[in-house]
């Protein structure tokens, strides 16, 4: 094995994921530039037999961190979301929805992909690749005592960036000939450096908006592959979701002639916080819920351009997050948060809306995932999923359609890091093991070996229906289902070893 930078990461993640009790995906797979995908030729998908398919526009709308919690319509008391929730009013609310990660980039990938973001190298946030020196070294200090056990800092994905050989949503709907855009958050590769993981690359005719995360520097603006904009200082972050949202208005504006998808993908609300002077002081949420209802307010003009581009009928909106909240926000009273495979971490809002397919008012209970949307997408539109690589994610149209259709998922699974961590299985949640972040310890991995299994209980298994906020383990009393959950996390992890990219008919 050649000494890259991607293969040292290997060997490191290899050597901190030892102490955990398991060898992580992505440590199986090859380097980045030379991963089984990228060999593969871009698949014609063929038309799914039986049906001429629909082309309704497709309009996906992710905050950044939004939690579960604050939606008035998931009860948030402090945050006023008038708009968001005309979705929920006018279409169908999930209560048990899952992002594929608890953190930014994997998530994205796992969206736009319908694959778990362990079969690309990717378990962790991208960072950009020109940092400044003292986040450099921040982050490599963090990771060095994480390998200790005493922060929660893993190793840098695998991958610099979403594989050229993936097909994303944007790409599979360019073949039924949608028009295609992304505005605002990237983060599937720095592509200002990197110019394979570019938008356009990977199925957007457009895009407008910003390579990362809020939080790194420097944060350029891009229109297209052009860069109109060196660096976005803290006193303009506060125009980001304005901007975003007029590019968006601007692209359903252009779109009068083929169906078009949209993706649109809030900076905010991931911290640092900005919001701009109307919305300041405004909300009874703090600073946090200024910035939520800002993008509120914007989400309300993007919903207004939609009807008054006569389309509103045969327009299928979706709204969501990538992953929990963080240091602000609420997670509805779920445990954990961003980064934590439990219910905060991963559980997010969805609200679906597609006039004369969607009951307005209506819940779904059933367990889904955003692996979903890919290939529900591709059953829209009439297409097969490709042939040659897994789906991860199922067709939950009938979820979206029929009240009383059950989910098409046996199991769910939650990786941290690189770290299959817990699964779903019908209403049950099981953890083979998982931080804790009890006092005393700020976090209990095993500290270099010396304390495993002295600061946390292991294996927990909760009850979603009677205990949704995971309080009481129910392990000691069902030990034939915890069996039961780790022969299916077991054969999970085989399949995952044997064949990590998730690649059909290997040769």
């Amino acid at each position: 094995m050649a000494v890259t930078r991607r293969n040292m990461l290997k060997l490191a993640a290899v050597g901190s994921l030892a102490g955990l009790g398991g060898i992580g995906v992505s440590s199986l797979l090859s380097d980045d530039n030379d991963m089984e995908i990228n060999r593969l030729e871009q698949p014609v998908l063929n038309k799914a037999s039986g049906t001429d398919g629909q082309s309704p526009n497709v309009l996906i709308i992710m905050a950044d961190d939004l939690g579960f919690g604050d939606l008035s319509c998931y009860g948030s008391k402090a945050i006023h979301t008038p708009n968001i929730d005309r979705l929920a009013a006018g279409g169908m609310k999930f209560t048990d929805f899952y992002s594929s990660n608890a953190v930014c980039s994997p998530a994205r990938y796992g969206l736009l992909t319908g694959r778990y973001p362990q079969r690309g190298g990717l378990q962790l946030p991208l960072w950009a690749e020109k940092q400044p020196l003292g986040r450099r070294l921040a982050r490599s200090a963090g990771q060095l005592v994480g390998n200790l056990g005493l922060t929660d800092i893993g190793e840098d994905s695998i991958s610099d960036g979403i594989a050229p050989g993936e097909l994303t949503i944007a790409e599979a709907l360019q073949q039924v000939g949608y028009k295609t855009g992304l505005m605002g958050k990237w983060h599937l590769g720095d592509f200002a450096h990197l110019p394979e993981y570019h938008p356009l690359k990977h199925g957007f005719d457009e895009f407008y908006g910003v390579p990362y995360s809020n939080s790194m520097k420097p944060l350029p603006i891009y229109r297209g592959e052009s860069k109109i904009q060196e660096d976005v200082s803290d006193d303009e972050q506060s125009k980001l979701t304005r901007q975003i949202t007029e590019e968006a208005i601007g692209f359903i504006e252009r779109s009068d002639e083929n169906p078009y998808f949209l993706f649109l993908s809030y900076t905010a609300p991931h911290r640092p916080l900005f919001a701009s002077k109307d919305f300041r002081n405004q909300s009874k949420g703090g600073l946090y819920g200024d910035v939520v209802e800002e993008i509120d307010h914007y989400v309300g003009r993007v919903l207004d351009a939609v009807e008054k581009s006569n389309k509103a009928d045969n327009t299928l909106i979706l709204f969501t997050s990538d992953n929990g909240a963080w240091y602000y926000g609420s997670n509805g009273g779920l445990r954990g948060g961003k980064g934590q495979s439990f219910e905060g971490g991963f559980r997010v809002p969805l609200l679906a809306q597609w006039p004369g397919h969607i009951q307005s008012g209506s819940t779904c209970s059933e367990p889904a995932i955003n692996l979903d949307i890919f290939p529900t997408l591709l059953s829209i539109v009439g297409l097969e999923p490709p042939a040659d690589r897994m789906i991860d994610g199922k067709d939950v149209l009938g979820l979206l359609t029929n009240s009383e259709a059950v989910s098409p998922h046996d199991a769910l699974y939650f990786y941290h890091e690189d770290t299959l961590e817990g699964i779903r299985v019908g209403m049950y949640k099981y953890y083979r093991k998982i931080n804790l972040y009890k006092y005393p310890a700020p976090i209990n991995k095993t500290l270099a070996g010396l304390a495993a299994g002295k600061l946390g209980k292991w294996p927990l298994l909760y009850d979603l229906k009677t205990d949704p906020y995971e309080n009481y383990d129910l392990s000691d009393n069902r030990p034939e289902l915890v069996a039961k959950m780790e022969t299916i996390m077991s054969l999970w992890e085989k399949q995952m070893a044997d064949n990590p990219e998730g690649i059909t008919n290997r040769q």
